[in-house]
């Protein structure tokens, strides 16, 4: 289980450009290796306990995970366990995977256009 840091007013980043931030839930947890955060949902932001509070790696993923949870929260973006949704396309996932333009990739990975729009949010930081 986190630990629960509580609500947080940190800059977050809108279309890759910094705004004054919505509150969210910051949590401290041990993630799996090489994994640095999490959009949990619209609400909660996970940091792997590794990263030091303040650091630039910290910011950058506040910033990234923000992105997530502001799309979550608009209904862009949604989850599910063998599924991610973007805008008005679904997409398959699976053991850690997702299936896009007919190729698996890797969670997280920069063929996904919603971690190409996070990832303009830590140019930012």
């Amino acid at each position: 289980m986190g630990f629960k840091l509580g609500k947080r007013s940190l800059p977050i980043a809108s279309q890759g450009k910094l705004k004054k931030s919505m509150p969210f839930n910051i949590v401290r947890r041990d993630l799996d290796p090489g994994i640095n955060a999490e959009a949990e949902d619209e609400n909660t932001i996970v940091i792997d306990k590794s990263i030091p509070e303040g650091s630039r790696v910290f910011k950058k993923a506040v910033a990234h995970e923000a992105v997530h949870c502001n799309e979550m929260g608009s209904g862009q973006l949604a989850y599910g366990d063998d599924w991610v949704r973007d805008g008005n396309n679904t997409y398959a996932r699976k053991d850690g995977k997702i299936k896009y333009n007919g190729k698996w990739h890797e969670e997280g990975s920069m063929a996904f256009p919603w971690e190409k729009r996070a990832k303009k949010a830590e140019k930012n930081v």
